[in-house]
């Protein structure tokens, strides 16, 4: 490809709106360009990026027995009723009406797709196991997308569903989906974390995640040193102690003014932050107001308590006139004497005496107050996050916490979707089985994001060679005045041309300084940069340059075009 052809233009300076390297390297580079929030076009640099990703993730799926197909990206809202996700998951769902007035989804994920097809397809054990695959664009409404490709609404990704026979066979699958994962990760040059997770919206019995770890990431890794522990913060359990028995003494309010938070009622009453109980509100999709009890010196975790409390619909925080409406007191609130809530209690809280509680008027609080005795849950639960330095769940030792970025995640789903839509096969025991599936995901474009978030410099993106958009970046210098320097760029942009397209290579044949053509080719990334310039060729070839250490060797023509032929 010549790069006076390519559709693409470079960006001189950093855009304002890129934070992180991924995001304004692809963007400075042309790779990418937005058409709306979290909605992206790939120009043709990074389309080429993007299916050498999907070719990886391909291949390693066909190594493990899996059947590519292709899916819808619009479905009947019906189908999602049928698994009862329509009206659980929020406003992320794209929904929409056809013209003759039928609910209609943009697809976020395809497992009721798969149900229903297994139901149509599928009679006799001998059809299992399976494994299916497909790369389809979902849309998922994100309510903040950010940094490039990282967190977007429209994007492509391979989902895999493995339909078994039992539990049994859906361990081996996932595992098998477990191998590959790690190995495609390895060949896009990702060094991941595998970690335990919640199911979430997916439902089922086992989930992992596998993390990049990245400080601008959005999820907190609980990580101990010391083993092998690993866990999204989202779902870490962590043991935590019994605290000193006390006798429970009574309840007595006192006056506390302007002590509206925990740091300024810990201060106030010289106290540690653990003789505090602190209360937080919020709203469950289908109305609920929920009251969460957790030890001051800890915060509440979103998704356990979610779980907690069966969500719909995910939680939000709850307005000052809807905890008001309860008798409570934002800044001074606790469940005491409380009226219309749903209370969860930290199962620290339930276990920790004598603490100091929000009396429901502004200014004061209560001394004393006691789970059980002065409140009373509805459900007690581990609903805190985890954090630096606990205690190990494995051995004890303090775990460190990590933020990282998810590039890929598989569920263990078990019956859910086989049973929402009759998915059955007939058993050797002439009886009728539901069908057991996992389901597997790889974000195409957040893998490419997170290969420039490891893969870059302070020149440009520095692309690992199996996904590189092109086998080298050729830059010709002094054609005007030496004829032979355009003959040998002619000759080797040909050759590697002929050799297959895993072979192609970008020539920059623009009439631009050789000062522009570099900053160029070390910005765009290809794993080497080839130079035919008259001093090269006078001093006896090609000048060729390993793009990730800058090492330069000068190197005859025709050694050149067979590595162009053969690989360097």
């Amino acid at each position: 490809m010549r790069l006076s052809h390519l559709f693409f233009t470079t960006l001189r300076d950093d855009p304002a709106e890129a934070e992180m390297p991924s995001h304004r390297l692809l963007l400075r580079a042309g790779y990418v360009r937005q058409l709306g929030s979290g909605i992206y076009s790939l120009l043709p640099l990074g389309k080429r990026v993007n299916d050498r990703v999907e070719q990886i993730v391909r291949e390693e799926q066909d190594r493990i027995g899996g059947q590519e197909m292709e899916m819808p990206v619009v479905h009947p809202a019906d189908l999602w009723r049928a698994s009862g996700r329509y009206e659980t998951v929020g406003p992320e769902m794209g929904r929409f009406k056809d013209r003759n007035g039928r609910d209609m989804v943009l697809a976020m994920t395809h497992e009721e797709v798969v149900g229903q097809l297994l139901a149509d397809v599928v009679r006799s054990w001998r059809q299992l196991p399976m494994m299916v695959y497909h790369f389809q664009t979902k849309w998922r409404d994100e309510p903040r997308a950010r940094g490039g490709l990282i967190r977007v609404r429209e994007f492509v990704m391979k989902d895999a569903y493995s339909c078994d026979r039992d539990d049994a066979g859906l361990d081996v699958s996932y595992w098998a989906q477990y191998g590959a994962y790690v190995r495609t990760f390895e060949r896009l040059g990702l060094a991941t974390i595998a970690v335990s997770s919640d199911v979430g919206m997916m439902g089922g019995s086992l989930a992992h995640e596998f993390m990049v770890l990245n400080p601008a990431g959005e999820d907190v890794l609980v990580l101990c040193e010391s083993c092998d522990y690993a866990a999204n913060r989202q779902v870490a359990v962590i043991p935590r102690p019994d605290p000193a028995a006390e006798d429970p003494l009574p309840l007595e309010e006192f006056e506390t003014p302007g002590a509206t938070t925990i740091a300024s009622l810990a201060a106030y009453l010289d106290i540690g932050a653990d003789r505090t109980a602190k209360a937080a509100f919020f709203v469950t999709g289908d109305g609920r107001l929920v009251t969460a009890v957790v030890r001051g010196d800890h915060e509440v975790n979103e998704t356990k308590l979610g779980n907690a409390v069966k969500a719909t619909g995910g939680l939000r925080p709850a307005q000052i006139e809807e905890i008001k409406a309860a008798g409570m007191e934002a800044g001074y609130g606790s469940p005491i004497g409380a009226r219309g809530t749903f209370v969860v209690i930290d199962d620290l809280v339930a276990r920790s005496p004598n603490l100091v509680a929000g009396a429901n008027r502004e200014g004061f609080h209560y001394r004393n107050a006691n789970a059980g005795r002065d409140y009373t849950a509805d459900v007690t639960a581990d609903i805190t996050n985890a954090q630096g330095g606990d205690p190990c769940p494995n051995c004890g030792n303090p775990v460190i916490l990590r933020n990282g970025i998810e590039v890929g995640n598989i569920f263990k789903l078990g019956t859910k979707y086989s049973d929402a839509f009759e998915a059955t096969y007939l058993g050797e025991d002439g009886q009728a089985h539901p069908i057991v599936m996992g389901s597997y995901g790889i974000g195409v474009g957040r893998n490419v994001a997170c290969i420039v978030e490891t893969h870059h410099d302070e020149k440009g993106i520095v692309w690992p060679a199996e996904v590189a958009p092109y086998a080298a970046h050729l830059v010709s210098i002094g054609t005007a005045k030496e004829p032979r320097v355009a003959e040998i760029a002619e000759q080797l942009h040909g050759l590697a041309a002929d050799a297959g397209p895993r072979r192609e290579i970008l020539w920059d044949d623009r009439d631009e300084s050789p000062g522009v053509k570099f900053t160029d080719a070390e910005l765009l990334g290809m794993p080497w940069i080839l130079t035919v310039s008259p001093r090269s060729l006078a001093a006896g070839g090609v000048e060729v340059t390993e793009r990730a250490t800058g090492e330069r060797t000068l190197r005859p023509i025709e050694e050149v075009e067979r590595q162009l032929v053969d690989g360097f």
